[in-house]
C-alpha cells in the first residue's frame, strides 16, 4: 500500500508580534482568513489525503460552522501546546490509531498562506524515495551581522552555506514522532531540528521567497500582493 500523505497544521499560538486584536491565522487576507488560505491550498492538491488542525482548548475563535470540510480530509484537534513542537507532538499523538510508521507527515505553518502548488508538489516528489525526508528552505540572501550588547555589529557572518527554513516540513511519521516525543526544549523551534538531534540529516529543498511566514503588520500587504498576482496568471 502507498505511503499516506497527512498535513499537521499547528495554530495554537497568539502572534503577538502582530500586534492585533486577533491571532494572526484568523486575520482578513485578500477576502478570507490566513487560516482559511492555508487550509485550502492542501485541500486543492489531490495527494494530500488529510489535514489535521492543532489548535488550542480556549480558541474561541475557530468556528466548526464555517468549515465544511470537517468530517472528510479535514479533522481538528484543540490539543494545542505551548510551543509549536508541543502541538505538532500532540497532533501526531492524535494520529497515532490512523497512520503506519511510513507515512508522510507535513507539518505547515498556519500563518504561511502563499504556499504556491508546484513548490508542494515539488516538496512531495523531491521526498518520496528519501530516506529521512527534508524542508522547504530558501537560501539566505542577506549579509548577516551577529550583534553584541547594545545592538552594536561584533562581526560579519558569512552567508555561505546558509539557508533559511520554510514549511512544509515532510517526514514520516514514526520517524517525526520519536524525535518529538524524545525530548522539546528551546532548541526545537522546527520539526527539522527535532530531526537532527537524532543525528539525522534532512534534505533543503529550494522553495521560494514569496512562502512569507506572516509575523508582523507589512507581512498582510505583501501577502495579498502574492496572491492576487498569483491569482492573474
Amino acid at each position: 500500500m502507498a505511503s499516506r500523505h497527512i498535513v499537521v497544521i499547528p495554530a495554537a499560538g497568539g502572534g503577538s508580534r502582530m500586534q492585533a486584536a486577533l491571532p494572526k491565522q484568523y486575520l482578513r487576507l485578500a477576502g478570507k482568513t490566513v487560516l482559511r488560505h492555508t487550509i485550502e491550498l492542501f485541500l486543492r492538491e489531490p495527494a494530500i489525503d488529510k489535514l489535521l488542525l492543532v489548535i488550542s482548548a480556549g480558541d474561541q475563535h475557530f468556528d466548526p460552522a464555517e468549515w465544511p470540510e470537517i468530517g472528510s480530509r479535514l479533522a481538528v484537534a484543540r490539543v494545542g501546546g505551548d510551543s509549536r513542537a508541543a502541538s505538532v507532538r500532540n497532533g501526531l499523538r492524535e494520529l497515532r490509531a490512523e497512520l503506519a510508521a511510513d507515512d508522510w507527515v507535513l507539518v505547515h505553518d498556519a500563518a504561511r498562506p502563499c504556499l504556491a502548488p508546484n513548490d508542494l508538489r515539488c516538496l512531495l516528489q523531491r521526498l518520496a524515495d528519501e530516506p529521512v525526508g527534508g524542508i522547504l528552505a530558501i537560501p539566505v540572501a542577506d549579509t548577516l551581522k551577529l550583534a553584541g550588547a547594545g545592538q552594536q555589529v561584533l562581526r560579519t557572518v558569512s552567508r555561505d552555506h546558509l539557508w533559511q527554513a520554510q514549511t512544509p516540513q515532510m517526514f514520516r511519521f514514526g520517524l517525526l514522532q520519536q524525535a518529538l516525543e524524545a525530548g522539546i526544549d528551546g532548541n526545537i523551534t522546527d520539526e527539522a531540528s527535532a530531526i537532527e538531534r537524532l543525528g539525522l540529516r534532512p534534505l533543503l529543498v529550494n522553495g521560494s521567497r514569496h512562502n512569507i511566514k506572516i509575523t508582523y503588520p507589512g507581512d498582510l500587504p505583501f501577502a495579498e500582493w502574492v496572491l492576487q498576482q498569483r491569482n492573474m496568471a
